[in-house]
C-alpha cells in the first residue's frame, strides 16, 4: 500500500444468498483514501454503498479482497489483531447517532476511549477537546434526548475521532437531519479535513455533499468508478 493512504481495499466482492438467488453486490470495487481526503460514495439504495463500508470499517468479510488500514490487510489478521485495527484506527458515524441515552454527551464521546483501556481522566480531556471542536462546549452535560437532532450527530462525529483514527467511515451521516443541521454537518466534516488532515469516506445520497467532497465515486455494477 502506497505510503500516503490510510486505507486502501482492492478487488472486494461480496454476494449474498436470496432464497435460491445468489445476488452479487460488490464485483471487484477498489479504494484508496488519502489522509485528509474526503471521498464521497454515490448510488441507488440497494446498490452496496452500506456493504463496501462494512467491509472496509472491518465489519462484514469479503468474499473476495484486500482491506489494508496502516499497512496491513485486516482480513489476513488474527481477529483479536483485526479488532485492534477496527476500534483504533477507524472512526464510524451512521445516518442514526447510536448514542447511549443513559449518558451524557461527554460521556459517550469518552466511551470508546475508556472501553480501549485509556485512563478515564485522559479519555473525558480528549472528549471535551473534540466536542469544542465540533461546537457542543455548551452541551456536555447534556443528555442525547436534551440535544438537538444536529448535536447529536455532532457528537457521534466526536466521538469518532476520540482515538485519532487514519479514517472515519460515515454511512449516511446527513441522512436524518433537516436541511440546516445536515449543512452544520457537512461543514464539520470538512473543517476537520482541512484543519486536522483527517480523512472521511462518505456514503450518501445527498448530491450537494458528495459534490463537495474531494472526490465523489458512484457504485454502478459492483464498481467504484469517477462521477461524471
Amino acid at each position: 500500500m502506497n505510503d500516503a493512504h490510510v486505507l486502501s481495499a482492492r478487488g472486494i466482492w461480496k454476494s449474498f444468498n436470496e432464497g435460491d438467488d445468489c445476488l452479487s453486490i460488490l464485483r471487484g470495487a477498489c479504494l484508496d483514501v488519502c489522509a485528509g481526503e474526503v471521498v464521497s460514495i454515490t448510488g441507488p439504495s440497494g446498490s452496496g454503498k452500506s456493504t463496501f463500508l462494512h467491509i472496509c470499517g472491518i465489519l462484514d468479510p469479503p468474499d473476495e479482497g484486500t482491506v489494508e488500514v496502516g499497512g496491513v490487510d485486516a482480513w489476513s489478521v488474527h481477529e483479536s489483531r483485526r479488532a485492534v485495527i477496527r476500534n483504533r484506527s477507524l472512526g464510524f458515524v451512521f445516518q442514526f447517532h447510536h448514542l447511549l441515552e443513559e449518558f451524557t454527551l461527554l460521556e459517550n464521546t469518552a466511551m470508546p476511549s475508556m472501553l480501549a483501556g485509556i485512563p478515564r481522566r485522559d479519555s473525558l480531556d480528549r472528549a471535551r477537546a473534540l466536542l469544542a471542536e465540533v461546537g457542543l462546549e455548551g452541551r456536555m452535560s447534556h443528555f442525547p434526548s436534551q440535544a438537538s437532532g444536529g448535536e447529536r450527530q455532532r457528537a457521534a462525529v466526536a466521538r469518532a475521532l476520540i482515538l485519532n483514527p487514519a479514517v472515519v467511515l460515515a454511512d449516511e451521516p446527513t441522512g436524518n437531519l433537516d436541511k440546516e443541521n445536515s449543512l452544520r454537518v457537512e461543514e464539520l466534516v470538512f473543517d476537520l479535513s482541512a484543519r486536522l488532515r483527517q480523512a472521511f469516506v462518505i456514503a450518501t445520497h445527498s448530491q450537494e455533499l458528495a459534490a463537495r467532497a474531494d472526490r465523489c465515486l458512484v457504485l454502478e455494477n459492483g464498481l467504484l468508478v469517477e462521477s461524471p
